[in-house]
Order: structure tokens, then C-alpha cells, then sequence
């Protein structure tokens, strides 16, 4: 897996943003059975430039806490043979030898306030922050109660499996 970070507000965590990133997203990708190998895109940003993002790319013009960008279409979340098929010459980088996967934005004051609320680590909320996004790239979504449910219970494995927890 090829891990690009942008820190564009030159966020400062007790822990190391790459570091936590690519274990959350290997976790996953591992979880989900995904044997690609892949190039993700992160970017640490705040709450003007994640709510241009929100506005530009969904139409809401407001901040979130994080923004999901993914490049494959799936026919079923988590079914990676699509990116066997035509979708391959569309997502693949000749340069990387990888399938191109998708584009995460996490917004830093959103992780502060929202481990403060939830009383968990600020390492706890981007983990959880990473692996929720990660299932989108994975082509989950929560729009529905069972999807939800769904996404929920594998975010928990993610974290659970990393001794990543609420303490």
C-alpha cells in the first residue's frame, strides 16, 4: 500500500497521523479480504477547507468531521473483483503499480472536539475517523439502519483488533 499525508494545518497529535493511518487502512483492507494493492490519499485539514470540500463535492455547505472520496464503483461493498475487470485501466497508476483507491479528509478540529465529547484519546476518534472512511473507499455507506449496523460493527472489529478502544 502507498500512503500519501498532507498536513495542510500542520496538525500535532501525541501520536504520528501516517503512522495510525496506514494501520487503520491495512486493517481494513485486510478485514475486508482486499488483495490489491492500493494508493490512498490523506489530508489533515480544517474547518474551512473541509467545508469547501463539503460544499464543492456533495453540495452542503457546512464542515464535517470527515469526507470520503472513493475511486471504485462497486457492485457490492467490499467486492474488490471490479477492480479486475475495465474499471483496472481507469484506477490503475502505471507509475505506482497500484490501483488508485480513494481520498480521505479528516478534519483536525473535529477530531479534537469530538474526542472531548465521546471522552476517548484523540488517537481513538482518527482511528475511528480513518476506518469509517476506509469502508467508503470499500464502498460501504450507512444511509440505511442495517447499512449503519453494518458499518458500525466493522469499524468496531477495525479498532477492536488494534487494541484501538474508547479508554
Amino acid at each position: 500500500m502507498i500512503f500519501y499525508v498532507e498536513n495542510e494545518v500542520d496538525a500535532q497529535f501525541d501520536f504520528d497521523i501516517e503512522e495510525v493511518a496506514r494501520t487503520v487502512s491495512e486493517e481494513v483492507l485486510r478485514q475486508e479480504g482486499c488483495t490489491h494493492e492500493v494508493e490512498i490519499s490523506l489530508t489533515v485539514t480544517d474547518d474551512d477547507g473541509i467545508q469547501e470540500m463539503n460544499r464543492e463535492f456533495r453540495g452542503i455547505d457546512k464542515p464535517t468531521d470527515v469526507l470520503s472520496f472513493p475511486n471504485v464503483s462497486y457492485e457490492e461493498p467490499g467486492d474488490f473483483s471490479v477492480m479486475d475487470g475495465e474499471q483496472k485501466i481507469d484506477l490503475f497508476d502505471p507509475d505506482t503499480n497500484c490501483i488508485m483507491f480513494g481520498d480521505i479528509v479528516i478534519n483536525e478540529k473535529r477530531v479534537r472536539e469530538q474526542a472531548d465529547e465521546y471522552g476517548h484519546s484523540l488517537k481513538r476518534e482518527f482511528a475511528f475517523l480513518v476506518a469509517h472512511s476506509m469502508l467508503h473507499l470499500c464502498g460501504y455507506d450507512h444511509m440505511e439502519a442495517e447499512e449503519a449496523k453494518v458499518m458500525e460493527k466493522k469499524q468496531s472489529d477495525v479498532l477492536n483488533k488494534l487494541g484501538i478502544t474508547r479508554d
